[in-house]
């Protein structure tokens, strides 16, 4: 019934942890797929150990092409995805089923997180507070939807597609984008996936993350979907568009890179009220 994607690239040291949390839910009729995504490390010798898991390697491209592959191998009617780092509670599964069962209109739910940094619980600020159903002006402002956390129909993909391949971070925004200008998300509000942080190798931690998440709100702006965005969510989107191009343009000048500073206010620009045209990405 549900088919669980693990994404990994070099995490022999922290997956088998995630792959335990798996096995060990109350509710068994999944199937795991794990996409090594070219890992040089133990990854390999470890997942030979777990026959029960469909595992495939690809060449290094990223993790929206490895998620991307495991959705399209997965054969469920629902979709999991879990981060190599992170960790599910027992309940987690059997939850989000059951919330799908008595909600056969729902697409797509999230549970709460507990979080830890370094081995130490810490608590969301408020602003990371999750809300429930229609959440595309909150989600515009930053990333309130959790891979560890969702379960989605798969139909949704076939709605609004895959992860954004061409972004190396911030895939998720991206996505949840997508996804909730068309779609509530809703929230189960038990905590029951275990978000673990503060190593190196987070895509998180990489500097300049906003770049992505302009770039995403330029493509939803210049190519809504079908239905289009409604007049509030355009609204929103511009402005909190123009807000992060004047943050990072700021960051750019200071730092020297002059160019693409000006790239990013000739963006905002763009998007001033009454202005239309657009701008190509700036080579990277």
């Amino acid at each position: 019934m549900v088919s669980i994607v693990i994404p990994c690239y070099n995490r022999a040291w922290i997956l088998e942890e995630a792959i335990r949390s798996v096995f060990d839910q109350h509710f068994q009729d999944f199937e795991l797929i794990v996409v090594d995504d070219g890992s040089t490390d133990d990854t390999a010798e470890l997942l030979a150990a777990y026959p029960r898991i469909r595992t495939t390697r690809q060449d290094h491209a990223g993790v929206s092409s490895a998620r991307n592959l495991g959705i399209s191998l997965a054969r469920g009617t629902y979709i999991a995805f879990l981060d190599s780092d992170d960790l599910w509670l027992p309940e987690k599964l059997s939850a989000q089923v059951a919330f799908f069962q008595k909600r056969p209109d729902v697409l797509i739910c999230q549970t709460e997180e507990i979080w830890l940094r370094n081995g130490a619980r810490v608590n969301p600020k408020r602003r990371h507070a999750k809300p429930s159903g229609m959440i595309f002006e909150d989600s515009t402002k930053l990333c309130l939807v959790s891979p560890s956390a969702v379960m989605i129909r798969r139909d949704l993909f076939e709605t609004i597609g895959g992860y954004d391949e061409s972004l190396p971070a911030c895939e998720d925004y991206d996505l949840w984008l997508r996804t909730t200008c068309r779609f509530p998300v809703y929230l189960l509000p038990t905590p029951l996936v275990i978000k673990r942080g503060g190593h190196g190798d987070q895509l998180s931690r990489q500097p300049g993350l906003d770049r992505y998440r302009i770039y995403a709100l330029q493509k939803i702006l210049e190519n809504p979907p079908t239905s289009g965005l409604s007049p509030r969510q355009r609204k929103t989107a511009v402005e909190v568009l123009r807000e992060k191009c004047r943050i990072y343009a700021t960051g750019c000048m200071k730092r020297g890179r002059v160019a693409e500073g000006e790239y990013y206010l000739n963006l905002r620009q763009a998007f001033s009220p009454g202005v239309s045209n657009r701008l190509e990405r700036p080579d990277e």
